[in-house]
């Protein structure tokens, strides 16, 4: 038998006391929770490591997603994650005082402005996005290539099914 873990014991008193628990479903649902409160803990210690808030590296990811040269409208990115323009404008300040992100008008038209992730905003991004990764990585490590692949398949396709 496989070494056993919390979610075990805590199906086996449950199916104990409710004769209508699926112990299966429970032992997934449960194990799922548990993968998904400690990837966000890791998130938390590296944002907190980098000296970033949620909400920033949100802005620093849109514009590296948007790609070379990881500029935008301010409309746009506030489409992009769900904010007015009044909340990023004032999301947008600190990321510049702190020099990841700069804020230009157009030379020919004032009205235009856009939005530009500055090199140093850049390497932010790639410092924190490669401290979570490594984090993943070492969450998975104890799964084969293989064994990856199949959970992979596996939660794509619970995922397509949850819409």
């Amino acid at each position: 038998m496989e070494e056993q873990d919390w979610v075990d014991r805590h199906v086996e008193v449950w199916a104990k006391e409710h004769d209508w628990l699926d112990p299966l479903t429970e032992a997934v649902i449960a194990r799922i929770t548990i993968l998904a409160r400690h990837t966000t803990q890791v998130r938390k210690r590296t944002l907190a490591d980098d000296g970033l808030k949620l909400h920033q590296l949100k802005i620093l990811l849109s514009l590296r997603r948007v790609g070379p040269p990881y500029a935008t409208s301010p409309s746009l990115l506030a489409d992009t994650l769900g904010l007015t323009r009044g909340a990023l404008s004032a999301r947008l300040g600190p990321l510049e005082e702190a020099g990841l992100l700069t804020r230009t008008h157009d030379a020919q038209d004032r009205r235009r402005v856009e939005v530009r992730l500055t090199d140093a905003g850049y390497e932010a991004y790639e410092r924190h996005a490669m401290a979570e990764s490594r984090g993943e990585g070492d969450l998975l490590a104890p799964l084969t290539t293989d064994e990856r692949r199949t959970l992979a398949d596996l939660l794509r396709k619970l995922v397509l099914a949850a819409g």
